[in-house]
């Protein structure tokens, strides 16, 4: 995420359309950023659409 403040606006977006998430610590050899990413147990494509279309910046979609 680009910001704590927005990995919290994110999880409560996607906790209010039912699909579960924590915001975790982003580990250091991922990236940069605000140190913070969400982990989702969805199609990715579906959580970017949805971030997308509510206007919610994020930064690499890793799946693991």
């Amino acid at each position: 995420m680009t910001s704590i403040t927005y990995a919290m606006k994110a999880k409560r977006l996607l906790n209010d359309k039912g699909i579960y998430c924590e915001i975790v610590r982003t580990p250091k050899n991922l990236g940069t950023g605000c140190g913070y990413s969400l982990s989702v147990n969805k199609d990715p494509k579906e959580i970017v659409r949805i971030l997308e279309q509510n206007g919610v910046p994020h930064k690499n979609i890793l799946k693991g």
